[in-house]
């Protein structure tokens, strides 16, 4: 008697997805999210122009010599940063700022490195269906064009005349780390199978909160961008009032250029961007608390809402307090939580949706 074996069919992020492409996923989250507290460290320290060249493959080592260290540091001496702003550092203070860049380029190396192993691991055992394996490597591009919009983002500051780099490129740069860092999340969790049947309500609401939060961290950006958190140190009012004059927060020539290189209408509508986050998100939690209070959904919606809160506080904080250190980096990794709970809040209620 002859016995066929069936061949074994593909295994697919379902029902009995793979826990090993799982892990891989939350560990390129998990380093995506270190990756964006050490780049806002790097923000804040004045370390991001320190490196003046863009060596993918050659700048992974470091200076180890007297005389390498020494032409690194006549590099920097001639970009417009330190003849700017710092002249007179010394060599000393100058390896302080280069180790926060470099770690932080081979942090993004090492991402990359991640995210390539396994990606050619799931594509040459043909782990998933070839739909999801394409989604999984434009997921890639969308890392390697994030490598390099950080590279035309230091390029910006390098200009003559400029000690930083420019706000929008900054903006963009931030903005794709997050597109990047949901993408990861939502393919991890999109087929997840429902612990119980969960109600399929907010779905509509679950995406404007999203489309927000990216909003927020861009808003984010451009005020990191235009240092505006430096500026109207004060909360509620801003400048003396609730809402700034027109001569306040439309000071430029260009009525458009006010928004992303006026330090006043940039806070402004970051301010904005929070009240509307932090209304939408108490009353999602609110809404769903009253129709369906024991499911999953409202008790994912009401720690949204807390997290949410949290960050509001923690931003004036941060605001009032003129941004110190740990506050601004506490404010942008509470940021990215709150927007991985906004994804994984989508693709739950997508999930019960389709149940």
């Amino acid at each position: 008697m002859t016995i066929a074996l069936e061949k074994p069919a593909p295994i697919i992020l379902q029902g009995g997805r793979h826990a090993g492409i799982r892990r891989w996923l939350w560990i390129v989250a998990a380093l995506v999210f270190v990756m964006v507290v050490v780049g806002g460290a790097t923000r804040l320290t004045g370390s991001g122009l320190s490196i003046t060249e863009w060596k993918p493959i050659t700048g992974a080592l470091p200076p180890l010599s007297a005389e390498t260290w020494a032409s690194e540091f006549a590099k920097y001496r001639a970009s417009p940063q330190y003849q700017l702003l710092n002249q007179g550092m010394s060599l000393g203070e100058f390896q302080f700022i280069y180790w926060w860049e470099w770690g932080h380029r081979q942090l993004g190396r090492f991402i990359g490195l991640v995210y390539l192993g396994g990606f050619l691991v799931v594509a040459a055992l043909r782990l998933l269906p070839w739909r999801q394996t394409l989604v999984l490597f434009g997921m890639g591009l969308l890392l390697g064009l994030q490598g390099a919009i950080g590279w035309i983002m230091v390029a910006s500051g390098l200009q003559p005349g400029m000690t930083a780099v420019a706000p929008v490129k900054l903006t963009l740069h931030l903005t794709f780390a997050a597109l990047f860092f949901a993408s990861v999340i939502a393919f991890a969790t999109w087929k997840t199978p429902l612990r119980r049947i969960e109600p399929a309500r907010g779905r509509i609401m679950a995406w404007v909160l999203l489309a927000l939060l990216f909003g927020q961290i861009a808003l984010g950006g451009l005020v990191a961008g235009s240092r505006a958190g430096f500026t109207y140190n004060t909360w509620p009012l801003m400048d003396g009032a609730l809402v700034p004059g027109a001569q306040t927060l439309f000071v430029r020539p260009s009525f458009w250029e006010n928004f992303v290189d006026n330090a006043a209408l940039v806070q402004f509508n970051h301010r904005l961007g929070a009240y509307m986050l932090l209304a939408l998100a108490l009353w999602h939690a609110v809404s769903l608390r009253r129709t369906a209070p024991a499911s999953g959904t409202a008790k994912r919606v009401t720690a949204i809402a807390g997290l949410t809160l949290a960050q509001a506080a923690l931003g004036i904080v941060t605001l009032l307090l003129v941004v110190p250190l740990w506050a601004g980096l506490a404010h942008q990794a509470l940021g990215f939580m709150v927007l991985a709970m906004g994804v994984v809040h989508v693709t739950r209620t997508e999930g019960a949706a389709r149940a």
